[in-house]
């Protein structure tokens, strides 16, 4: 039988879980905060008024912070969107990477750095 002494050792060696358990505790208070976030409901806007400020923002190049009609099972808004606004047809527009969003699904669209509620 060997005489190597494993609590002995193990009180110089580093504690790594220590640290890979406070980045998981982290990461999912993180998680926690976002789930229970609250998205205040904008007035819903007319199709005009939301085709009118998306052209606008596409063609100065601006940001824009969209909200969505959609809500999550407890009925809660989804959270914005700013995004610069790449491209539109008539029934939708792209923001991001090749990502489509119809113009029916949107609640609410303002230049991100002048937003009215």
């Amino acid at each position: 039988m060997s005489s190597y002494n494993f609590l002995k050792d193990s009180k110089r060696s580093p504690h790594w879980q220590g640290f890979y358990l406070s980045d998981h505790t982290a990461a999912l208070n993180q998680q926690n905060q976002q789930l229970n976030a609250v998205y205040v409901p904008r007035p819903q806007q007319s199709l005009a008024v939301i085709t009118e400020v998306l052209a606008d923002a596409y063609q100065r190049q601006q940001p824009v912070t969209i909200q969505l009609k959609t809500v999550d099972q407890n009925n809660r808004h989804w959270p914005d969107i700013t995004t610069l606004i790449h491209g539109y047809n008539a029934n939708d527009i792209v923001v991001d990477a090749d990502r489509f969003i119809p113009l029916q699904e949107i609640r609410n669209v303002a230049f991100k750095n002048t937003e009215k509620l």
